[in-house]
Formats: structure tokens, C-alpha cells, sequence
């Protein structure tokens, strides 16, 4: 009897001279636009990445899932692209492990409250489940939690979002990198994006440490290290590339199902399925390219989630890693083209929160791509904003990401 099945997941195959679109980065947001570009009749498609599937930020993210945003833009875009999440095991055929576990965002101070309560309202008025609790509350859903009744920062509320949960980030590259090579697109890992060829304000392919390939549409999907292919047309992204630091520690019985995040603290807590607890906190204050991990942020994140959870004092860390953040200046993604470059279409500025907003942002781009016309939901997050002074400003609602 054959236990395990030989049908390999993606093939290597000889990189072409030339396709229909170049997708630069084959990390989640451009495997997304490759799976829905298909559904489009677009298969003549090469995602192309200078390292391994997915070791870029989708290999270094904590994959944590939500909706509950602030603005009118960005929420139901984020709600969209959950909704996705909960059905996508099932459309790919491939068990990306979700564990919709819910989310607490605490407030330890009356204006942190305010804040939520906002959060709380805007979210039920545009359809998302979100309830502001009490401390009663948060201590059943979270009995190992410290109140810090008496202490500095005590937790006065919180946010409940119960559809929030964690996915496992290398099932949903494998599940969709799996369906993009069924679907007919190719992926070219060890590829290296050397320079974009143009023909006057025409894209006409770009060059590669293979050679050059020619297509009418290449789309920058490089998260971390999008301003610097975007140079490579000579555009100028109102981006800086920010460190993320986060850890995992030695796996313990289980006592958290659900993800607790405090703004004031610039800490986020949740425990896996294999019962070990990932800590994550907000973004390096300054930008670098480099994915060094350091003592002092694991320092840092470590007395700030003892501060919540003085239960993990003497446990173990295992493994401490890095990853880079594309960071705008109101929190919100860059999608869609650029003016004065025909052909070249950007999907960027995710900072803290692009691989939940992955299944979305792809199905969109690839609309994009295949009408010609910009999708409703992503017409907001066009790089003209700035220019226009349309910012959509999702800072509030980065309480563990935002630059400290």
C-alpha cells in the first residue's frame, strides 16, 4: 500500500524569454496574484524570487489573522481578506492549520480605552465582530493573564475580535504554491531580479542572473525590499524598511487560546497548537536591511510579556528571528500602478500586517492586471495618495507594531 503520494508540489521548469506578467517576489502576496490571475485565463505567468519559496517575510512572520482595523478603507479590505482565510483550505485542497482563536487588544490607560471603544464601534458599524470587555471578561478568556490591579499600566478593557486567529505560514505557501503551479504559472526560485527593462514609459521585461526575460507587466511583490526594485524604474516609494523582531519559546501545556495584544506594553502573546508561546512586539525604530536578531529586543519583548503572563518566568526561549517591514507613513499598503511607468504594478507597504491582507491583495491585483480597471476596494491605496493628501491613516490600529 502507498502511504504517501510521489505528485510533487511545484516543478522547476527552464525560465522562459518571455511571459505575459513577471512577478517579482514569490512570497504570499505573489503567489496570491498568480492563483488569481489564473482564475482569470492568465496563466503565462513567472513569479520570481532570489532565494527559497517563501523565505522572505512570509517565512519570518508570526501569522496572525484579523480584521479589526479603523478606517473605512482598510477594514472591510482586511475583513475581505479573513473571510478568505476561512474558506482557503478547503478551495486549495491543503490544511493551513487556521486556528481562529480570537484576539484581545488591551487597554491599560483611559485614553488607550477611547481608543478601542472607537475601534469596538467603527468595526460593528462596517459588519466586524468586535466587543469591548471588562477585565471579568478578559480573565475568563484569558485566565493566566495578570490584571496588574495595583500595579503601573493595570488593564482597565480590551477589544475582543473573536474571528481573529494564527495560520501557519509555510502551509499557506505550500498550499498556494501547489495550486499556482496546477494553474499553469511557473516559479523560478535562485532568480535574481538584476535591473527593468523599459521601452520609453513602457515596462518590457526585466534582467535576471539567468538572463533577460521580456513581459508587458511586472508586478514588485517584495515586501521588505520593494524600494529597491521600485529604483530599478527609477520610482521613489514613500517607504523605510524597519526590523521586526520576534521569538518562540520551548513548547508548555496548554493555557492560552486566544492572541492578547497590548499597545501600551508594544507586545503581542499567543500560544500554537504545538504549545509553544510566540512574543512579538513593534517594529525597530530604525531602518535597516538587515534580519539580525538582537539581545535587547528579546529583552524587551521578554519584560513586557512577563508583565502580562509572570507564569512564563522561568521558561525557556528556543529560537529568536527577524523579519523586514516596508513601513508607509500613514500604515496603510501601496497597490496598483504607478504613474509614468506603464506596466509596472506595485503591491507594497504592508509593515506589520502583510500576510494577513495576502488573499485579498492578490485577487485584486490580479483584477487589476486582467480588466485594465482599479478595483474599488484597493483604489484607496494608490501611491498618488500622498501626492493628493489622502492618507488612510491605520496607525491606531498597529497597537504592537507601530515605531516606538
Amino acid at each position: 500500500m502507498q502511504l504517501f503520494s510521489k505528485r510533487k508540489m511545484w516543478h522547476k521548469r527552464p525560465l522562459k524569454d518571455s511571459y505575459d506578467v513577471v512577478i517579482i517576489g514569490a512570497g504570499v502576496h505573489g503567489l496570491s496574484t498568480a492563483y488569481y490571475l489564473a482564475k482569470h485565463g492568465i496563466t503565462n505567468v513567472a513569479l520570481l524570487d532570489r532565494g527559497y519559496l517563501g523565505g522572505g517575510g512570509s517565512g519570518r512572520t508570526t501569522a496572525i489573522l484579523r480584521s479589526n482595523y479603523l478606517t473605512p478603507q482598510g477594514t472591510p479590505f482586511f475583513s475581505e481578506s479573513l473571510g478568505i482565510y476561512e474558506t482557503l483550505s478547503q478551495e486549495l485542497g491543503f490544511n493551513l492549520l487556521f486556528n481562529q482563536m480570537g484576539r484581545l487588544d488591551l487597554g491599560h490607560t483611559e485614553s488607550a480605552v477611547f481608543g478601542l471603544r472607537m475601534r469596538t464601534e467603527f468595526n460593528r458599524a462596517l459588519g466586524v465582530d468586535s466587543t469591548l470587555v471588562g477585565p471579568e471578561q478578559i480573565k475568563k478568556l484569558a485566565p493566566a493573564i495578570d490584571l496588574r490591579a495595583g500595579k503601573d499600566l493595570p488593564i482597565l478593557a480590551a477589544m475582543h475580535h473573536p474571528p481573529s486567529g494564527v495560520i501557519r505560514h509555510d502551509a499557506v505557501v505550500w498550499g498556494l504554491a501547489r495550486a499556482v503551479d496546477e494553474g499553469g504559472a511557473e516559479i523560478h526560485t535562485r532568480t535574481e531580479v538584476l535591473g527593468i527593462n523599459r521601452s520609453g514609459d513602457q515596462v518590457t521585461g526585466v534582467r535576471t542572473n539567468l538572463g533577460d526575460v521580456r513581459a508587458g507587466v511586472v508586478v514588485n511583490a517584495t515586501a521588505g525590499w520593494c524600494s529597491t526594485v521600485a529604483a530599478m524604474v527609477d520610482v521613489l516609494l514613500p517607504i523605510t524598511t524597519h526590523p521586526l523582531q520576534a521569538f518562540v519559546t520551548e513548547p508548555l501545556k496548554p493555557f492560552l487560546d486566544v492572541s492578547v495584544s497590548s499597545a501600551n506594553l508594544h507586545v503581542y502573546v499567543y500560544q500554537t497548537d504545538r504549545g509553544e508561546v510566540v512574543i512579538g512586539g513593534g517594529v525597530d525604530p530604525y531602518p535597516t536591511y538587515s534580519q539580525g536578531s538582537t539581545l535587547p529586543a528579546a529583552e524587551e519583548l521578554a519584560k513586557h510579556a512577563l508583565g502580562l503572563f509572570p507564569c512564563l518566568r522561568d521558561v525557556n526561549i528556543l529560537r529568536q528571528w527577524t523579519g523586514l517591514c516596508d513601513m508607509t507613513p500613514d500604515y496603510s499598503p501601496i497597490m496598483g500602478e504607478v504613474p509614468g511607468v506603464r506596466g509596472f504594478l506595485v503591491t507594497c507597504g504592508w509593515g506589520t500586517w502583510g500576510f494577513k491582507a495576502a488573499p485579498v491583495a492578490g485577487k485584486r491585483m490580479a483584477e487589476l492586471i486582467a480588466t485594465g480597471k482599479m478595483p474599488e476596494q484597493i483604489a484607496p491605496f494608490s501611491i498618488t495618495r500622498f501626492a493628493e493628501g489622502r492618507l488612510v491613516n491605520e496607525r491606531a490600529a498597529a497597537p504592537a507594531g507601530a515605531i516606538h
